[in-house]
C-alpha cells in the first residue's frame, strides 16, 4: 500500500530540543533523545468513513513529533497501519450493498488526500492488515507455542496473563478494563475465555466474510491488536521511541499491543513513550462515527476551506486535550490565517530569530502548539503596530512557521 506525497519541509537555522512528552504509561514527561534514527507507529484508520476533524487532530499531532525530530537534524522512520479488513468495514459495506475491499480502497485514498491537503508528512511504510497477514500469523502461532494462546471454538485469544506487564500502559482496573473492552470491539461476555478481557489473535473464517490462509491456525483473519504489532516489529523492532494515537487506543489496543509484542520478543517494553491525542467533540459529544456527529476534512475543503485554515484550528487546541469543533474554531482560524499571510507578504519584519526559538521551546515541551501560535501572533502584531527593519524577517517566519507547524503562508 502506498502512502501519500510528502511536501517539502523547509531548512532552519540553528536546531531544535529535544522533545520531552507526556508518556501514558508512567503518567508524566520523559525526554526523548533518539539516535540519528527516531521511530514512531502511530496507528491508522479503519477505512469505512471519511476523515474527520478528530482524525486530523491526531495525525495533527504526531505530525509535529516528526517535525520536532527533523528540526533536531534526525532522520524519521515513521510508520502507520491501514485496518483494511474488519467487522465495521464489513458491517458497512453489508449495509449499503458494496465490495468491502472496494470501500476501503476508496476511503484509504480520500484519507490520503486529506493528509496531502493538510500538509501531514507521509510515513515511511503506510501497511494495509490484509497485506500483513503473512507476517501475523507465524506471530499467532509463536504466541502458541510460547503458551500465551488458546483455541476457543476455532478462535485464537491472546491470554493476558502471560505477560508480567500487563497493565502498565493503562493503569486500569480489572472492572475498567472489562467495560472498556465491551465498548471497543472486545467480547469479554463470551464463555470459555480465561480472562474476559483476552483478546482474539486469529478470528477462524465466518461465512459470507472474506479470509486468509492461516497455515496452522486455519482459514481465517486477525484480530486487530496483533496487526500492529506485526507491522511495528517488522518495520521498527522492539523499543520504538513513540507508540501514538488517540486516547480512546490506551485500552485495550495500546494495551493488548504491548503485551503481544513483549511476549514474543521477551523485551519490555515496547515502546518508549506511549503519547495520546484528545477527543475532538461536536454539539458536546465525542466526534464519533457510532453517532454520526461528524465534520469531514473532506467536506470542509469542498466548501471551499482553506486546508491551512483547517489544520491552525488544530494546532489551537493542545494535542492531549478533550475539545469541541464549532464554526467559531474555525472562523478564528481563518482569520488568524489571514493575519499571518498578510504579515509575512510585507518587505520586511521585525527581527525573527528569538520568534523561532520561541517556537522550538513550545513544541518541545509536550508539543505545545498553542504557546507556539500565540509567538507568532505576537510577531504579526508587532510588525502591524510598529513595522520592521529586517528584510530577511518575514521569509524567516514563513519558512518556520512551514517546516515547524506544517502551515503553508
Amino acid at each position: 500500500m502506498h502512502a501519500w506525497p510528502a511536501s517539502e519541509v523547509p531548512a532552519l537555522p540553528g536546531q531544535g530540543r529535544d522533545l520531552r512528552i507526556h508518556d501514558t504509561a508512567t503518567g508524566g514527561p520523559v525526554t526523548l533523545a533518539p539516535g540519528p534514527v527516531a521511530r514512531i507507529y502511530v496507528c491508522g484508520i479503519t477505512p469505512y468513513d471519511a476523515t474527520h476533524i478528530g482524525h486530523a487532530a491526531t495525525y495533527n499531532a504526531f505530525d509535529l513529533v516528526q517535525r520536532v525530530w527533523l528540526d533536531t537534524k534526525r532522520q524519521v522512520h515513521y510508520v502507520q497501519n491501514v485496518t483494511d479488513v474488519d467487522d465495521p468495514l464489513l458491517e458497512r459495506a453489508e449495509r449499503d450493498g458494496l465490495d468491502w475491499a472496494a470501500l476501503a480502497e476508496q476511503e484509504t485514498a480520500l484519507f490520503r488526500e486529506d493528509m496531502t491537503a493538510l500538509r501531514m508528512l507521509p510515513p515511511r511504510h503506510y501497511t494495509g492488515a490484509v497485506e500483513a497477514i503473512p507476517g501475523i500469523v507465524p506471530l499467532v502461532e509463536r504466541l502458541r507455542d510460547l503458551g500465551a494462546a488458546y483455541e476457543l471454538e476455532g478462535d485464537i485469544y491472546f491470554s493476558v496473563e502471560s505477560d508480567p506487564h500487563f497493565g502498565q500502559v493503562s493503569h486500569l482496573d480489572a472492572a475498567a478494563m472489562r467495560l472498556l473492552s465491551a465498548e471497543r470491539g472486545g467480547d469479554p461476555d463470551r464463555p470459555g475465555k480465561k480472562n474476559p478481557v483476552d483478546p482474539m489473535l486469529w478470528m477462524a473464517a465466518r461465512e459470507g466474510e472474506p479470509s486468509w490462509d492461516g497455515g496452522s491456525l486455519g482459514r481465517g483473519r486477525p484480530g486487530w491488536h496483533i496487526e500492529c504489532v506485526a507491522i511495528a516489529l517488522e518495520h521498527l523492532g522492539m523499543g520504538f521511541d513513540v507508540q501514538g494515537g488517540g486516547s480512546d487506543l490506551i485500552f485495550p489496543h495500546h494495551e493488548m499491543g504491548a503485551s503481544h509484542a513483549q511476549v514474543l520478543t521477551g523485551e519490555f517494553p515496547m515502546a518508549k513513550a506511549y503519547v495520546h491525542a484528545g477527543m475532538v467533540a461536536l454539539h458536546g459529544e465525542k466526534m464519533s462515527k457510532s453517532k454520526g456527529n461528524l465534520v469531514f476534512v473532506s467536506r470542509l475543503r469542498r466548501d471551499g476551506v482553506d486546508p491551512a485554515a483547517i489544520r491552525l484550528a488544530l494546532l489551537a487546541h493542545h494535542y492531549r486535550a478533550d475539545w469541541e469543533w464549532t464554526d467559531q474554531v474555525l472562523q478564528d482560524a481563518v482569520t488568524r490565517l489571514g493575519h499571518w499571510r498578510a504579515a509575512v507578504s510585507r518587505p520586511d519584519g521585525p527581527p525573527a530569530e528569538a520568534l523561532v526559538e520561541e517556537i522550538r521551546e513550545a513544541l518541545a515541551n509536550d508539543l505545545d502548539a498553542p504557546a507556539a501560535l500565540a509567538a507568532v501572533d505576537r510577531w504579526v502584531l508587532l510588525q502591524e503596530e510598529s513595522g520592521g527593519t529586517d528584510p530577511g524577517a518575514t521569509g524567516v517566519v514563513s519558512r518556520a512557521v512551514d517546516a515547524l507547524l506544517g502551515v503553508a503562508l
